[in-house]
């Protein structure tokens, strides 16, 4: 494999010298690529599914481009999404085993190249960023172009691929804290005399450790890619081969021994994150056992992309993935005992020791495809957008747990040496034989349509989804709408106005009704503006959403309901993000509140009300100083709130209701570079001062640290 490795390397080296092509553009065109490299784009194929600009699409969409996330020292999924507005990409801290956005307080899936990539949790491998051109981030309810999902939105990502534009050749070299060492390579270019075919390599090899001690965070990727193209058709197969050898950074760190949070007792503010000698632990402590921990996943997937004009007005376009993913997951940590029960005695040691061990795995096919129609009537345009998707995604789990064991284990004074591992026999009579089987088939139409100034947008889209778990199979089926409105101005300034909805399937039965339950439905409002003055290169966006999540469980006020999905959750949050290019400084900022309450009323866990950013990066373009880069970034998240109940004595069974508040956190990266011919050498700092913070502590007893600092050092050539 590595000798056709290195031929394929140097093959494509070798015809992208022979066939690579001097291109210029006039001033105009240049202007015009510097306000895309402001605003982003999307393309057919990215979270809208179509290219019309962002300034014209009636709803809140965020687009990172690889240059700036990787500018902003990103080493992670979550780490690209920590600049954008109404989005916490990590928030349950620094982690191994995924990446857990919350998008306007609400979890999100995640696809890729517009079709869905995870399915559960801990059945799969994690993307790499490396192999990623951008990530997007569609706002809001987004069942009309995607099906169920979350009324969050989706965080979409978009591959590497190969295209007779991309002449990429650039091997990269990383060295940081925790002895990361990564070594990747992307190596494109045209394979053919007449140009119609192209290649593309984009390969990594990553050794490295992490902040939590005996956690590593190994990786080899591999994504070739093959286009053919005329001037009516694009074909691209895409391989993506995925090995990382992990561990869990999320430790569950007991609040007992933490120094962490507050937890608010009938009105009465006690700390409840120390051993009764102040003592506290280090973020780094790992409280599982080396001999028995795991987290090592493998996928593999095959994607292949088709657009083809038929004519003027209609065009065709299709993906279809095959993925298939495996996940060797075991872990052991300090057992949960109950809602405000310390898992640890005064002196650190844990009460019991929870093990868990489950070789998991998930299969998918799936297909989206649709025509595209753009044609005229009368001073009407309209870009219509008619499709069907399905997708066949199976998911099997062979887990074992073995709760609260008697264990010797001290966080104080951790002693990994002699083993409490059980026997192999306990976890395989405790074994618990989980499969599902998930189809669904969507079709969908969507129209803009564009009479002058006004913009409007409307689609709708029809689902069933079947579900097999094993014994039984629930069929649901919803429609969906979307409508929305923007007017453009002459002066760049244009308001807009649209409703979205959504919905999820719910697997069981109602334990009122005896029927089926009903599948999640959400619904937003969102009013904002989008506003870029022409000429500039400055691109700023305000939202207000209105966010309403029904057939949820019911409140604790409706003791007496007809059916057990009569919750509804409220959210409702403002957002603001702003970029710009003043000179050789180029500007991004963003703040959004988000006010998220349960069927209850009660503030969603791990969800900050409050989070502001902001990055600047000068660029000098001439002088002694040409080619250096200096950033400087600020992120700041307030705290967010865990409720729960707590027991304050043995003999006492009058539960009292319980908060628990985790601090807000300010952290600052900073940025490093310079250019020189073919050399590119950065220096990223994130989390410069190495300020200790939370994600989130949970009701239920458990903290999670967040990112600490992280020092790495890249050099890239390009040939």
């Amino acid at each position: 494999m590595f000798k056709n490795f290195i031929s394929l390397t140097m093959m494509l080296a070798a015809t992208e010298a022979a066939n690579a092509q001097q291109a210029s553009e006039d001033n105009t065109d240049q202007l015009d690529a510097d306000v895309i490299t402001v605003v982003g784009r999307v393309s057919n194929f990215g979270a809208t599914k179509s290219d019309i600009p962002i300034l014209e699409t009636a709803r809140s969409v965020s687009v990172i481009k690889a240059d700036e996330f990787l500018e902003k020292g990103s080493l992670t999924l979550d780490d690209t999404l920590n600049y954008t507005a109404g989005v916490v990409g990590d928030s349950f801290g620094y982690s191994t085993r995924g990446d857990f956005p919350y998008v306007r307080g609400l979890d999100v899936p995640e696809y890729l190249d517009n079709v869905q990539v995870l399915f559960g949790y801990y059945n799969n491998a994690r993307s790499d960023i490396y192999t990623l051109e951008q990530v997007e981030i569609l706002k809001g309810p987004a069942s009309v172009l995607y099906g169920q999902g979350s009324p969050g939105g989706i965080l979409n990502t978009i591959s590497k691929k190969a295209s007779a534009e991309n002449t990429t050749r650039e091997i990269v070299v990383d060295y940081g804290t925790h002895n990361r060492k990564q070594i990747a390579m992307d190596v494109g270019g045209i394979l053919s005399d007449n140009g119609n075919i192209s290649g593309r390599l984009v390969t990594l090899y990553r050794d490295s450790d992490t902040q939590v001690d005996y956690v590593n965070d190994d990786a080899f990727v591999i994504a070739p890619s093959l286009t053919y193209e005329d001037e009516s058709t694009r074909l691209t197969a895409l391989i993506n081969y995925t090995d990382r050898k992990s561990d869990t950074a999320h430790q569950f760190l007991p609040q007992t021994v933490t120094g962490c949070a507050t937890t608010d007792v009938t009105n009465s503010i006690d700390a409840v994150c120390a051993g009764t000698n102040g003592q506290a632990v280090d973020n780094s402590l790992y409280v599982g056992d080396p001999a028995f921990n795991t987290y090592d996943t493998k996928s593999f997937s095959a994607t292949l992309f088709a657009e083809q004009e038929i004519n003027e007005i209609f065009s065709f376009e299709a993906t279809a993935r095959y993925r298939d993913n495996e996940a060797d997951y075991k872990q052991t940590w300090v057992a949960f005992l109950g809602d405000g029960a310390p898992r640890t005695t005064p002196d650190g040691t844990a009460i019991g020791r929870s093990w868990y061990d489950n070789p998991a795995s998930s299969n998918q096919f799936a297909v989206d495809a649709r025509f595209r129609a753009e044609f005229n009537t009368d001073v009407i345009e309209h870009q219509m957008l008619a499709g069907v998707n399905y997708q066949d995604v199976d998911t099997l789990s062979e887990s074992a747990y073995l709760y609260g064991l008697p264990t010797t284990f001290n966080l104080f004074n951790p002693d990994y040496s002699g083993s409490e591992i059980p026997d192999q026999a306990d976890f395989d009579a405790a074994r618990n034989r989980s499969e599902s089987n998930t189809k669904t088939t969507g079709f969908y139409i969507n129209d803009q349509i564009t009479a002058g100034n006004f913009v409007i947008n409307a689609g709708v889209r029809y689902d069933e989804v079947k579900t097999f778990n094993g014994v039984d199979t629930q069929k649901d089926s919803a429609t969906s709408f979307s409508a929305g409105a923007l007017y453009k101005t002459e002066i760049g300034l244009n308001p807009y106005i649209s409703y979205s909805e959504s919905f999820l399937a719910v697997t069981g039965l109602d334990a009122i009704t005896n029927e089926p339950l009903k599948p999640q439905e959400g619904k937003q409002l969102e009013v904002g503006i989008k506003y870029q003055p022409r000429g500039t290169r400055t691109y700023i966006t305000m939202a207000y959403f209105d966010i309403e999540q029904s057939n949820l469980d019911n409140p604790a006020g409706l003791p007496n309901a007809p059916t057990q999905q009569e919750g509804i959750a409220d959210i409702k949050g403002f957002e603001v993000e702003a970029q710009t290019v003043i000179g050789e400084f180029k500007f991004d900022a963003s703040y959004s509140y988000v006010d998220a309450k349960d069927p209850n009323g009660i503030i969603f866990p791990s969800v900050p009300k409050n989070q502001a950013s902001a990055w600047v990066t000068w660029e000098p373009a001439s002088g002694d100083l040409a080619g250096l880069r200096l950033g400087a970034g600020i992120r700041h998240a307030s705290g967010n709130e865990s409720h729960g109940t707590a027991y304050p004595a043995a003999n006492d069974f009058a539960p009292t209701p319980m908060v628990v508040t985790t601090k807000g956190y300010t952290v600052m990266d900073a940025l490093i570079g310079y250019d020189y011919g073919d050399m590119e050498f950065t220096l990223n700092l994130r989390n410069l001062f190495d300020s200790a913070y939370y994600g989130t502590c949970l009701a239920r007893g458990d903290c999670f640290p967040g990112e600490g600092r992280t020092i790495v050092g890249r050099a890239k050539y390009k040939f």
